[in-house]
């Protein structure tokens, strides 16, 4: 059971979009995004939604990703697909790869994800869900996490680049109790310092300002 004192939270990942914003973010030069210091703001921000309790914490966060068949993938792919998963790992998050069907696609990461997810909440392990991800096909999962007593933030990233243009549905915005614009924290006045603090730079990049 859980207490007034401690709000536990419980991070999910939507681990295309995220791969995706990660890519952004990179491009964009601000760095690596990373996992243990995105929980951190995240810990920052529900603290302001959730009043009433004494500490906020991250309790379980899982990964859900599609795996492609190494014929499929390219190889460089498949090195970075390694190295996320031992960065996950050693941020405490618990990667669910997913064998990628030809026929169902990231449908089938969805369904899993969302199955995994009302599991955990059912099973009284969180207080709160937050899901990181803009697809609407996740608004019958916000529902159902409510509907069992757990509240519900969706952490999104709204951008635009040459390739991609990434924001959240609105119906799943509504869904939840909470919703928030990652991006939008870079100029609001309360995150704005803890959101520069998400990005890891290149370890080359701190040699040459040494």
């Amino acid at each position: 059971m859980s207490t007034k004192n401690f709000l536990r939270i419980g991070v999910f990942y939507d681990g295309t979009y995220f791969i995706m914003a990660q890519n952004y973010f990179w491009g964009k030069k601000y760095g690596w995004l990373s996992v243990q210091e995105f929980h951190k703001l995240l810990e920052s921000f529900v603290r302001t939604k959730e009043q009433g309790h004494v500490s906020y914490k991250v309790v379980y966060s899982a990964f859900f990703q599609g795996v492609h068949k190494e014929s499929a993938a390219q190889e460089n792919n498949l090195r970075l697909d390694r190295k996320r998963h031992l960065d996950l790992l050693h941020a405490g998050i618990e990667p669910k790869n997913v064998p990628m069907s030809e026929t169902q696609g990231e449908k089938g990461i969805d369904v899993y994800m969302a199955v995994e997810t009302l599991q955990i909440g059912l099973d009284d392990k969180i207080d709160m869900a937050i899901l990181v991800t803009g697809d609407g096909d996740f608004v019958p999962l916000a529902r159902a996490l409510m509907k069992n007593g757990v509240r519900v933030l969706i952490a999104y990233f709204e951008y635009e680049d040459e390739n991609h243009k990434s924001f959240a549905n609105e119906r799943l915005v509504s869904a939840a109790n909470h919703s928030v614009n990652i991006n939008s924290l870079e100029n609001d006045r309360e995150f704005k310092a803890e959101f520069k603090t998400i990005f890891r730079q290149p370890t080359d990049n701190k040699k040459a300002k040494a």
